[in-house]
């Protein structure tokens, strides 16, 4: 099934989620004259490439229009009021992605009826095509229609199923809220600098540079991270000792345990 043969993408929400998903869409080939985006009120950039690409937008759902896919890309707090006039654009073939945080696949079928659904937790690295997403398919989602969603969330960073909808909470947990652990930590390792007697902007671009610098490394080399930690730690050298700290009993992996507990146990309850 090819997304014309279906129907057009509709895309709910040009914000930054949304925006990044039409923006990879357009550069990944896919045709202007195939996109309609619904937002009331996009922002100007958004706009702009709407229409310098040639796609459609709309601030309502058209009558009339049958959605090959149905992209919902707007915030998990305003669904409730979003979904019930878009069931006009549900149709046999219409499969609906959702990338919204704690929104049920029982939730937006108690809105837009039995459908084809996918629910996907991309995350912020997805605005730059660095992104990686976890998704899930209800059991009316056929492999062909897995295989054009796959090919529409790959356009940010690679797709990741799991195996039941239980397990995209810990996905939230784990890569969804991942970036905000990163840039925390690089907040952390400013501190210590300063802490240790560099100036507070020098050890700031020490730390932001050092992990970014090993994010691409880690992207870049076939090695897994522990290889790669091993390869920069030297036997009684100041990598060690540092490390002595981190992988105490007591160190950074019982604390990220309660993290990404305390993250998916708040995604099952938004979730309800």
């Amino acid at each position: 099934m090819t997304v014309l043969a279906a129907g057009p993408i509709v895309l709910i929400g040009a914000g930054n989620m949304g925006g990044a998903m039409l923006a990879g869409w357009l550069k990944s080939g896919i045709s202007g004259s195939n996109l309609l985006v619904i937002d009331p009120g996009p922002p100007p950039a958004m706009a702009k490439l709407i229409t310098d690409n040639g796609a459609r937008h709309e601030t309502a759902a058209p009558e009339g229009l049958k959605a090959g896919v149905l992209f919902l890309a707007v915030k998990p707090q305003v669904m409730g009021s979003v979904l019930p006039p878009l069931k006009s654009l549900i149709g046999p073939e219409t499969v609906v992605v959702s990338v919204a945080a704690g929104t049920t696949l029982s939730f937006m079928q108690s809105h837009l009826g039995d459908a084809a659904m996918v629910r996907a937790m991309p995350n912020t690295p997805a605005m730059i095509g660095r992104g990686v997403t976890g998704a899930f398919a209800n059991g009316a989602v056929s492999a062909e229609k897995r295989d054009l969603v796959h090919n529409l969330l790959k356009v940010s960073g690679p797709v990741e199923w799991v195996q039941t909808e239980a397990d995209i909470d810990a996905v939230t947990a784990v890569s969804g809220s991942g970036p905000a652990y990163v840039f925390y930590l690089v907040e952390c390792m400013a501190e210590a600098g300063r802490k240790a007697g560099l100036q507070a902007d020098l050890a700031m671009r020490l730390a932001r540079e050092t992990v970014a610098g090993a994010g691409e490394l880690l992207y870049q080399s076939p090695d897994d991270a522990s290889k790669l930690r091993q390869n920069v730690t030297s036997p009684g050298g100041t990598t060690a000792a540092a490390l002595n700290i981190l992988m105490a009993d007591d160190g950074m992996q019982p604390l990220f345990d309660r993290a990404i507990a305390a993250a998916r146990k708040r995604a099952e309850e938004l979730a309800g």
